[in-house]
């Protein structure tokens, strides 16, 4: 006869976590990481020789790193030690290299996974080179930002950096099958749901499991559509640090989408970037740079449209004056392109460091004393306005430095009309220069 104690099912423990029950038990089951455990692919070569060189594994949440350190450890026989760095100090890593050691003795080796290793300083991470170097422990580190940016160069050169990638939609759709398996019932989701389930997870396996979990524990029935879904599950917050890699890697896809007149592209980064709470006036202030440095005089409007996005968002506040950024965005991906302002101001920086300090020439020169008149300055000056064209075309460069032409505009938009400018000057310049030698003769 049962007791109540077991009649309530509390003698089996509390129930695991659907993402539990569904954690990997071989690097088989691992679903997205063929790029590494793919035939011939780095982790599959390391285990065909029946070792694990200390690793970094690097990539978004949920898609794997805890549940292939494990295996990996099960798969050359190495104990599996467990830490994370948010929780963890010095003691507890003291403690871990103290019961390494004691392992070794014994004849057995350790792999030591740190969780969110680039929480720890830098004094933290030298902390493990001597026990890297010396084999008291495989280290396996698994960080969501950027090691280059967040690891010490000391212990990254002791460790090799695998990146692993965030789910794709097959990946996920191969969990949510295991998941139903698991559990003897198909998800109660229409065909659009469950694909927007998949979407809501963004990569990540752990919170789709999760998401999943939450649906079946419902016990709806009949199949839930979008929209219901929407109310049923928390939707993820994107995956967007703005003090991090991700703040710079989606600048630069906005940026280089408007390099490259893609209109729609510029578009979709915005709203990533927006949806993952940055600074407007941030994205407004790269907007700006854009327009003068890869549009220039193509479109001198193109500086006065970003520059009145930042003021109309000023103004007008979120949401509403997020669509004069996005106005903005179409303005400077449609505009033609030209960075030749930005190269004629980068090689005349250039010059002005070659040659010094050069004193511009004495004929452009004001004279506000006697002795400055009397030592020339201003002294065959020709006022523009007065000459023929206005123009006068006298030289305005150092007299020891020869001509150097630093713009060269493009012919697109309006530098077309500079081009033809330019070239009417030069003519002007070659004429009037001919005239002067002439005047002053042999």
């Amino acid at each position: 006869m049962s007791t109540l104690f077991e009649a309530a099912g509390l003698d089996k423990g509390p129930a695991r976590p659907l993402a539990e029950r569904l954690r990997p038990q071989s690097l088989a089951d691992v679903v997205g990481q063929e790029a590494l455990l793919g035939t011939d692919a780095p982790l599959a070569r390391m285990l065909a020789g029946s070792r694990v060189p200390s690793l970094i594994f690097w990539g978004p949440p949920g898609t794997g790193k805890t549940t292939i350190a494990r295996l990996l450890a099960e798969a050359v026989h190495l104990h599996f030690e467990q830490l994370s760095a948010v929780f963890s100090g010095v003691a507890d890593l003291r403690k871990a290299f103290d019961a390494a050691r004691t392992r070794r003795g014994d004849g057995f080796g350790t792999l030591l996974f740190v969780d969110e290793i680039h929480r720890f300083n830098r004094a933290q991470q030298d902390g493990f080179l001597p026990y890297v170097e010396d084999g008291t422990i495989t280290l396996v580190g698994a960080t969501t930002e950027n090691p280059s940016f967040e690891l010490n160069a000391a212990l990254l050169s002791r460790c090799q950096v695998l990146v692993l990638s965030r789910l794709d939609d097959e990946a996920l759709e191969a969990l949510l099958v295991r998941a139903e398996g698991v559990e003897g019932r198909a998800l109660p989701l229409d065909a659009d749901a469950r694909t927007a389930l998949r979407a809501m997870a963004d990569g990540d396996g752990r919170f789709l499991l999760n998401m999943a979990e939450e649906l079946f524990l419902t016990q709806v029935t009949d199949p839930v559509d979008t929209a219901m879904l929407t109310r049923i599950v928390q939707r993820r917050a994107p995956v967007y640090d703005k003090g991090q890699e991700s703040h710079y890697n989606l600048i630069s896809a906005l940026h280089k989408s408007l390099r490259g007149s893609d209109v729609d592209a510029g578009l979709y980064w915005l709203a990533r970037m927006l949806a993952g709470g940055e600074d407007p006036l941030y994205i407004t202030r790269r907007l700006v740079r854009f327009a003068v440095e890869d549009i220039g005089l193509a479109d001198p409007q193109a500086v006065v449209q970003a520059l009145a996005a930042k003021d109309t968002y000023d103004f007008l506040g979120s949401p509403e004056g997020e669509l004069a950024i996005a106005q903005a965005v179409i303005y400077l991906a449609t505009a033609p392109k030209s960075n030749a302002a930005y190269r004629a101001y980068g090689a005349a920086r250039r010059a002005a460091k070659t040659h010094g300090s050069l004193m511009p020439p004495a004929h452009i020169l004001n004279a506000p004393t006697k002795l400055m008149s009397e030592l020339g300055y201003g002294a065959g000056y020709e006022y523009d306005h007065d000459a023929e064209d206005g123009f006068s075309g006298q030289n305005y460069f150092p007299e020891s430095m020869a001509r150097e032409a630093f713009y060269q505009p493009v012919p697109r938009g309006f530098e077309r009309e500079i081009t033809k400018r330019l070239a009417y000057w030069a003519r002007l310049r070659g004429e009037r220069d001919g005239e002067r030698d002439e005047e002053e003769g042999p």
